[in-house]
């Protein structure tokens, strides 16, 4: 595997794998990466024949009361993990590289509507952040498909109509939620849990799924559902954010017909904030 920090040398490297019409998959990351990254990189293998990973830990997405200084930078382990999957370039610039006028000055992409709620009601400015770097590396990496994961399903939908809006030629493809044996989602995040907190933490997904079973045994109140799934994460030590019942293709409130829903759900547990969500299908 190669590592490239210049645009320069990354597109100089993709330009002569092009020439000899090659399919590239680019996988974005904000590094510290584990299992579930892996699980996108072995999916960009079966897609591409070239894969192509970055990471760069993007301070156009965190807020000034974020944890942007002590987001983990793992780079050499990283490095060594990516290799050991059969990545074959690894792009890992610096914020000036990305922003060489500074994030103020950056030109922003804004997929209006789709931004402002869930996690963008609460993380104003997040997606913003999220649009304008999966852009640019876009136009950098010039990937025929890019593969990110469900566990961010809003991120999802707002690249998808990022990509869509823009006429991009890249295929966004989503991969199904990595997950330990407790049920709890892979995060780079999980990291900032205590040994108590890991105990408590699957109790996010063990919520998602007691939701999905309500609606399948037919309970029809959305609103109640929710605050007893966010009563039932207070109970065990979380602090709510938002437990929400939404339409799968436009993450709106859901019709009385709507049948493709997802199951989303936010909440603090100490220094973390955690993200998931689960899929419902109705007859």
């Amino acid at each position: 595997m190669k590592t490239f920090h210049t645009i320069a040398e990354l597109r100089t490297a993709l330009k002569s794998e092009r020439l000899q019409d090659k399919r590239i998959a680019f996988v974005p990351t904000m590094g510290n990466l584990h299992e579930g990254h892996m699980d996108l990189v072995r999916r960009a293998r079966q897609e591409g024949d070239v894969v192509v990973a970055s990471i760069f830990v993007n301070p156009m997405q965190f807020s000034a009361n974020e944890d942007l200084e002590r987001y983990p930078r793992t780079l050499t382990e990283d490095q060594a993990l990516l290799e050991s999957n059969t990545c074959d370039y690894l792009f890992a610039p610096s914020a000036l590289e990305m922003y060489p006028d500074g994030k103020r000055s950056q030109t922003q992409i804004e997929v209006t509507g789709l931004s402002d709620i869930l996690c963008g009601a609460t993380r104003p400015g997040h997606f913003v952040g999220v649009a304008t770097v999966v852009t640019k590396l876009f136009n950098i990496v010039m990937p025929d498909c890019a593969i990110f994961g469900n566990k961010d399903f809003q991120q999802l939908k707002v690249i998808e109509d990022m990509a869509r809006d823009l006429s991009s030629n890249v295929k966004v493809i989503g991969v199904n939620i990595a997950r330990a044996e407790s049920g709890l989602a892979m995060s780079s995040r999980n990291g900032y849990l205590s040994a108590e907190e890991l105990s408590i933490a699957p109790t996010i997904y063990q919520t998602l799924l007691w939701a999905k079973q309500s609606i399948l045994e037919g309970h029809v109140s959305y609103a109640d559902i929710c605050e007893q799934a966010l009563q039932k994460l207070e109970a065990v030590g979380f602090e709510r954010d938002y437990f929400e019942i939404r339409a799968q293709h436009d993450l709106l409130t859901p019709s009385e017909k709507e049948k493709q829903l997802v199951i989303l759900v936010a909440a603090y547990l100490g220094k973390a904030r955690l993200i998931d969500n689960i899929t419902v299908e109705l007859p």
